[in-house]
């Protein structure tokens, strides 16, 4: 009995060692190593702030061409599409009708003058008799109404003849403006109706209105800005200028000037109609680039240069239709930041009107592995552009030359001489 016990305890106390040397060789993961996250500063410049609007264009002159007398198409000598000058010819009525009726009323013009000197030589025979009482003041009088009837007899014949001649000549059928036209709506050997047949259309092409609603609160905001002096008020709209993008163009090529502000506010919408005009011309070898009905972008300054910080548009995240970034402090750890973000550059650097300052570090890339105090090592960059890579950092794992683990040297000058700070929270 005694020797069994010894070799049972003899085994249990085999079993534990093992059990401790087992523990001491199992040993946990190593810690994760914090993402590498690329931080910009904010860019500091001169901008002007703007407004942002979406319009069409129309032309400036829109003109309905209807057939101005009755009668057949005989001939169409335009191009469908062409442009035209004022007085170019685009239809013909078929005129022997209406050159007959002015032939005749012609013909009555000298009817009536007839009639008008042979009045006015009874009244010449009339005056002598008069004088030696041979007629009466009665005949007298006759005689002189007869002249001055054939005289307004002669007035009536000539305006007929001018009738006549007017409907003549709107039997050619002209462009009223220059501009482009349109196609035809009937072809030769129709009857066309006066002032109700439309034959076709035209529209000038150049310069161009573009149309866009804007919004009552930009519209209050401009007027304190100019009560409180900071935007300089203006007489005339041309001196507004206005800039303007096509479909699938970059930025806002086109420059213009206000022309026009609606004096009433629409209440359904709360917005109110404006319009700029913009050249339109045609190059050589070329074709014009704007049309009526195109859509546009719109871009209308509001105010005067002033300072401000930018950042990159891709660093700015959505919360429930609020901005908000995200900020390196010196502890490398996120910070979450509401912005009031303004307006878009052409550089694609967004405008910061509050909530950051000159120093702050802004994280520029991948924003979707971030939280709120979230321990990271920053990788300080220079401002990036949309032209430029976006930084892509797995936690844990660089996937750029930039990336770099903590301790490595510091950032190296930025393209074009820039020198990136060394004190910030990419430093220990």
């Amino acid at each position: 009995m005694r020797i069994r016990a010894t070799a049972a305890a003899a085994l249990s106390c085999a079993a534990l060692a093992g059990l401790a040397a087992g523990c001491h060789q199992q040993q946990g993961p190593p810690p994760a190593q914090p993402p590498v996250v690329p931080v910009s500063q904010p860019v500091q410049r001169q901008v002007t702030d703007t407004v942002e609007y979406t319009g069409r264009t129309d032309a400036v002159q829109s003109v309905s061409v209807r057939a101005r007398v009755t009668g057949y198409l005989t001939k169409m000598p335009f191009k469908e599409g062409a442009e035209v000058k004022t007085g170019d010819l685009l239809f013909e009525i078929y005129p022997r009708p209406y050159q007959a009726q002015l032939d005749q009323a012609v013909s009555q013009v000298g009817v009536a003058e007839a009639q008008l000197r042979l009045a006015q030589a009874t009244l010449e025979r009339a005056k002598p008799l008069l004088a030696k009482n041979a007629i009466s003041q009665q005949e007298y009088d006759q005689d002189q109404a007869a002249v001055d009837q054939a005289a307004a007899q002669v007035k009536a014949a000539k305006a007929t003849v001018e009738v006549y001649r007017l409907n003549l000549e709107f039997t050619r059928v002209t462009a009223p403006v220059d501009g482009q036209v349109s196609r035809y709506y009937y072809t030769v050997g129709n009857l066309v109706t006066q002032d109700q047949t439309l034959l076709t259309t035209v529209v000038s092409v150049d310069p161009m209105y573009a149309y866009f609603d804007m919004d009552e609160r930009t519209i209050l905001r401009i007027r304190a800005a100019i009560n409180e002096g900071k935007i300089k008020a203006v007489k005339n709209f041309a001196e507004i200028p206005v800039e303007m993008a096509l479909e699938g163009e970059d930025g806002f090529p086109h420059r213009g000037s206000l022309d026009f502000v609606n004096n009433v506010v629409n209440p359904s919408t709360g917005t109110i109609a404006v319009r700029g005009v913009f050249p339109n011309p045609q190059p050589p070898n070329g074709r014009r680039l704007l049309n009526p009905g195109m859509f546009v972008r719109i871009r209308l300054p509001i105010g005067q240069p002033h300072q401000a910080l930018l950042i990159v548009d891709r660093a700015i995240g959505s919360d429930q239709g609020l901005k908000y970034v995200y900020v390196i402090g010196g502890d490398h750890k996120v910070q979450y930041r509401r912005v009031k973000v303004g307006a878009l550059q052409d550089d694609g650097l967004r405008v910061i009107d509050d909530g950051l300052k000159p120093d702050d570090w802004v994280v520029v890339g991948a924003l979707q592995q971030l939280r709120p105090r979230m321990d990271v090592e920053p990788e300080q960059t220079p401002m990036p552009t949309p032209g430029a890579p976006i930084p892509d950092t797995p936690s844990g794992q660089p996937s750029s030359p930039a990336a770099r683990p903590s301790g490595s040297p510091g950032p190296q000058p930025a393209p074009g001489g820039q020198q990136t700070p060394a004190a910030g929270p990419g430093k220990k």
